[in-house]
């Protein structure tokens, strides 16, 4: 029974990973924890979000932002290595750094909202990013990398990154697709390295794909219907979500 509500956890949450390119993972992974536990949840919600990813990948691939795309791998892959690191080194405190990750990506989540609402009633200038603002850029793509190494949950930290270095949705959820395929995979090899996948786990896996398909092609038709300005919206809402989700992992 516990893997019939997992199967349905991951058609929902790919409903939202089809709207946004974002969510599936960060929003199934407590339910899935409490259904079917990590050693199962983690690898098959990593492997989900790579194959998420390459289905917007094969069909938005020309809506790619390439230069944002080769910045965050770069600096997210250098956190994900040290986030392996680390996770040795800060175990049994996992609950206090989810707590303080909810606790920031909240207050992330809280002021994008904010500035898109006020956006919707002016015109937004083109800024060009101060040394300030890369320096405060590189830190959070590199906090994104290490909690995405640690705990497969770098994408909260990501979104606020990428929601404002990106704004036109279509190019937005494609390039964040393909992080994903590049990031996830980083993180599979390793799961298969530590011998988390079994023959029972790939089984539970080749069930959980058509739910994931069934998932990202609902959400890739509501994507189509959606304003830009209620995408954004969408966008810092399960963001802030994904916060409080973080806090009670």
């Amino acid at each position: 029974m516990n893997y019939i509500a997992f199967y349905i956890v991951i058609f929902l949450t790919n409903v939202i990973q089809g709207i946004t390119g974002f969510a599936g993972t960060i929003l199934a992974m407590p339910p899935g924890l409490m259904l079917v536990g990590y050693d199962v949840a983690k690898p098959i919600l990593n492997l989900l979000g790579i194959l998420a990813g390459i289905y917007v990948f094969l069909t938005q691939r020309k809506h790619v932002n390439w230069k944002e795309l080769r910045k965050v791998v770069l600096i997210m892959a250098v956190g994900i290595f040290l986030g392996f690191f680390l996770k040795h080194l800060l175990t049994g405190y996992d609950g206090i750094l989810y707590k303080a990750l909810g606790i920031f990506v909240i207050l992330l989540a809280i002021q994008g909202y904010w500035k898109a609402v006020r956006k919707t009633e002016m015109v937004e200038k083109e800024e060009t990013p101060g040394k300030q603002e890369e320096v405060k850029s590189v830190a959070l793509l590199v906090s994104s990398g290490i909690v995405h190494g640690m705990f497969v949950s770098g994408g909260p930290l990501l979104i606020g990154y990428l929601s404002r270095a990106i704004k036109e949705k279509t190019s937005f959820r494609a390039t964040i697709s393909t992080i994903w395929i590049i990031l996830n995979t980083i993180i599979l090899i390793q799961d298969i390295s530590t011998g988390m996948w079994t023959p029972e786990l790939i089984t539970t896996q080749l069930i959980s794909i058509p739910f994931m398909i069934a998932g990202m092609i609902i959400g890739s038709v509501l994507v189509k219907r959606m304003s830009q300005e209620v995408f954004m919206k969408l966008t810092y809402i399960l963001l802030f979500v994904s916060g409080v989700l973080l806090m009670f992992k």
